[in-house]
């Protein structure tokens, strides 16, 4: 595969990572964390960025990808896992999370107030998921449409956009909020699960594996070659623009106080560049968040036809993008209220699957130790997801306020350690039980 097809893909990859929340998070977390900025930013990279890379990475290391991985701890978890992971990368959350922000940004700031802005809404977005429908029906053209137009235009406009930013905006760097006084790494850390990547990374892995095939690469080696290289063409691209724009945002917590990175870009772009800058930013959030329902709806086309066999690709896209379309006209902030807790608890056992897949060989894949691990982080992993969905009552609740990093929203990562050291003892408790059997027939 030439070099050349390697930027591409790698570039196309960027372009399905990079939506909605790739956009406002880092500005918002440079407005918050202040002088605090680079440990803040640090963490945010190493979630937003350095794990999803991972995850490709493990991904493709074993056969049928994210499936394999979940199947050391039970086909039946594997499934569930997948089928919750792809619904809500897909269709249920991240779809009609990123059409939605396109229209919060793209158009609805150029409409009148007396238009009807739900029809509106259904209009656009029976436009948007059309041409996101045309496009997934052939995946083997995304490279090209994503990979070789549509990002470079993309991020050319956000280099315009930072550029003038970094030559206008002279204010210091402010004093953090008080989230971010101390702990400001954890801080950015939790906040890089916002991005859902990681989560879409085990979703793109079949994505770019497939686009790597179509040009003749065999050998799981050569596809791992090429697979990482294609993540860090676009873990470096997502890291220039996250520190870009969470300047940006730092730079302008001096203007005054801002609910949300949406609200930090808008005033930003219109401070520097006036109307054209509203435009400008409006044209960001649109490609961003189309290239990125593109390649989550081409994914979950993928995994579900793979799955069902009775349904056909074309069939599973075709659902994808109906309900999609249903679910982005009921509005946004209901679908970033479910967003978060779901986030808190998926993320801690996508991270602890990807860790075990990695040091795989040194307990011998063995069964136990991922189930036992993946238990108890499970456990934690969903009361963290209670606690961010507002549910703080309960003995259980209490009990993990005394976990260590259970202040930064890390309370699963001592049960985890935990879990996996149980799993080994028992794993290896298990193993010379079977060799002492081993020796006990042969001597009878």
């Amino acid at each position: 595969m030439k070099k050349l097809d390697t930027l591409f893909i790698g570039m196309m990859l960027f372009s399905m990572f990079f939506g909605a929340g790739n956009l406002i998070f880092p500005a918002f977390l440079g407005a918050q964390s202040g002088t605090s900025y680079w440990m803040a930013m640090l963490g945010f990279i190493l979630t937003g960025v350095g794990l999803p890379i991972a995850v490709l990475f493990a991904v493709s290391l074993v056969k049928d990808g994210a499936q394999t991985i979940g199947n050391r701890v039970h086909p039946l978890f594997s499934k569930v896992f997948m089928v919750i992971i792809y619904l809500s990368i897909g269709p249920f959350l991240a779809i009609p999370r990123n059409a939605s922000v396109s229209y919060e940004m793209g158009v609805k700031p150029f409409i009148n107030d007396s238009w009807n802005s739900s029809m509106i809404l259904f209009f656009y977005s029976a436009v948007f998921f059309a041409i996101v429908y045309i496009i997934s029906l052939d995946p083997s053209k995304m490279e090209k449409y994503m990979g070789r137009w549509i990002t470079p235009i993309l991020l050319l406009s956000i280099v315009i956009l930072c550029a003038v930013g970094f030559v206008k905006l002279d204010a210091p760097l402010q004093s953090p909020a008080v989230t971010y006084e101390s702990g400001a790494f954890f801080k950015g850390f939790i906040e890089g699960y916002s991005t859902m990547d990681a989560l879409g990374a085990l979703a793109f892995g079949i994505v770019i594996l497939t686009s790597i095939q179509q040009r003749g690469v065999t050998g799981r080696k050569k596809l791992i070659n090429y697979t990482l290289r294609s993540g860090v063409i676009a873990g470096i691209l997502l890291t220039l623009v996250y520190v870009s724009l969470g300047l940006i945002g730092g730079k302008m917590a001096s203007s005054g106080s801002f609910e949300n990175g949406t609200d930090i870009l808008t005033a930003a772009s219109t401070l520097l560049l006036g109307q054209s800058g509203k435009i400008l930013l409006g044209f960001i959030f649109t490609l961003a968040c189309f290239t990125t329902v593109v390649g989550l709806t081409t994914a979950c086309g993928q995994y579900f036809s793979n799955l069902i066999p009775r349904a056909s690709y074309k069939l599973v896209v075709l659902a994808v993008t109906l309900i999609g379309f249903t679910l982005s006209n009921l509005g946004l902030a209901g679908i970033l209220k479910v967003s978060v807790p779901f986030l808190v608890t998926a993320y801690p056992l996508t991270i602890v699957l990807i860790t075990l897949t990695f040091f795989n060989r040194y307990f011998k894949n063995s069964k136990l130790v991922y189930r036992s691990a993946i238990l108890f982080t499970g456990v934690f992993a969903v009361i963290g997801g209670l606690k961010a969905f507002g549910l703080n009552d309960g003995p259980l609740l209490t009990f993990t306020n005394y976990l260590p990093l259970s202040s930064v929203g890390l309370e699963w990562v001592v049960p985890a350690l935990v879990g996996t050291g149980i799993g080994i003892a028992l794993s290896e408790h298990s193993s010379q039980r079977m060799i002492v059997e081993h020796i006990d027939v042969k001597a009878s």
